[in-house]
């Protein structure tokens, strides 16, 4: 018999949030199957790993890592890489997944060196206060538009994450000559750096907005993916392995709404742009193990997609700002009412495999080792934000953003703006 993950969270007396959480640490163990529409179904053996889970974890007080050993699993993929030997090159280091990419890989990985790669030389100098001047981090001023600068920096570099980009939709659909110099050309300079350097690996952060964009960010983001899943073919016998991880908006990130919202609170009205919109929301660590777990499995080519929660814009509007009325100002330019993170024509090559999607290449030079107990997903899979089987609900949503339990609170009142 199959059950949806609510029956499970009523049999095991669980949070939902909880059974994903699990399945995510423990993939080797808990592998629920996928439905036509990408929900997932657990049999009985998944009901009993979790209960043996939750009896280690809550009444043994036993940690993750301990009750992995319980469990037998043979440990977490990142332990397979020896990060004290690597020098790790950051491209669009001083931004909030550079930060704490840094910060997780410092105290929990220990890499030989993480050179950071920005043009901003004010952050770089105060991530250099905030990081006490840990001799591991190397500060290189530069832009990756300017490949020479690019190629002198990866020198001795066995790793590089690809983070630089114009992310902001509305800068990027005023300003398209400069994000198509970032996103695309720095892109091309970044894979022609790595290869003439011989870097091992190379990890690019894609976004859900380059799946069937309407946007000149999505555009971008979609040619950089396209760039790097076949900058494969141009390493030749340099061996330089390049892949993507794509995920959707990063909670409490520079830019996102939460600071807007919390900062709109202040007034007494929030803003929304319309009230059926829905997003997939991930936390930076997350992300970060996210392109850990990349480094591991990828052989070159692939695309990871994480299984993450969708929430809705009024349910975050509820949670941050109770009390607040909120207005109805109309969809912007170039932006969605969801967002998807694998499209119709990727999902003949999707798998389901360690917690994650992952959107294999369909080139004929491409030779997989990995991969062999992935499970296969329908032809026409796609996986978006409206249709997903997870969700962030407000009281999750309140403790995110503050940390604590939500009381209980007035309705929020939504007005349309002419």
């Amino acid at each position: 018999m199959k059950y949806r993950i609510k029956q499970v969270s009523q049999k095991l007396d669980l949070p939902v949030s909880t059974i994903r959480y699990w399945q995510q640490e423990f993939a080797e163990f808990v592998t629920p199957e996928r439905s036509n529409g990408g929900q997932r179904r657990y049999d009985d053996k998944d009901i009993e790993v979790l209960g043996r889970i939750k009896e280690l974890v809550y009444q043994q007080k036993q940690s993750i890592g301990q009750t992995k050993e319980l469990l037998g699993t043979k440990g977490r993929p990142e332990e397979g890489i020896d990060w004290s030997e690597q020098t790790i090159l950051l491209t669009g280091g001083t931004g909030s997944f550079g930060k704490h990419f840094c910060r997780l890989m410092l105290e929990k990985y220990h890499p030989k060196v993480i050179r950071i790669y920005s043009r901003d030389e004010l952050k770089q100098h105060e991530m250099r206060i905030e990081f006490k001047d840990d001799p591991r981090l190397r500060f290189f001023i530069g832009d990756v538009r300017d490949g020479k600068r690019l190629q002198r920096a990866m020198e001795g570099a066995t790793m590089v994450v690809h983070a630089a980009a114009l992310k902001q939709v509305p800068a990027c659909e005023y300003n398209p000559f400069e994000a198509v110099k970032t996103n695309v050309h720095g892109a091309q300079n970044v894979i022609d750096a790595a290869i003439d350097t011989g870097v091992r690996k190379v990890i690019a952060l894609s976004t859900d907005k380059a799946v069937n964009p309407v946007n000149l960010y999505g555009a971008t983001k979609l040619c950089s993916d396209k760039l790097f899943t076949q900058g494969n073919a141009y390493a030749g016998p340099k061996g330089t392995r390049f892949a993507c991880v794509r995920y959707g908006n990063v909670i409490g990130s520079r830019g996102s709404v939460i600071p807007l919202f919390l900062q709109q609170k202040e007034s007494g009205t929030i803003t929304i742009t319309d009230d059926r919109m829905t997003r997939f929301w991930i936390t930076l660590d997350e992300a970060v193990e996210l392109v850990i777990k990349a480094f591991y499995y990828m052989e070159g080519g692939e695309i990871f997609v994480p299984r993450i929660p969708s929430m809705r814009i009024t349910d975050l509007a509820r949670a941050i700002a109770p009390d607040c009325k909120v207005e109805i100002i109309g969809i912007r330019p170039g932006e969605k009412l969801h967002e998807a993170l694998t499209g119709e024509d990727e999902g003949r090559n999707t798998i389901s495999y360690k917690g994650m999607y992952v959107i294999l290449p369909n080139m004929s030079w491409w030779k997989s080792k990995n991969y062999k107990d992935g499970e296969k997903l329908p032809e026409n899979f796609v996986y978006t934000s409206d249709t997903n089987d997870a969700w962030l609900g407000v009281d999750e949503l309140h403790r995110i953003v503050y940390g604590e339990e939500k009381s209980s609170s007035p309705k929020t009142y939504i007005k349309a703006v002419a």
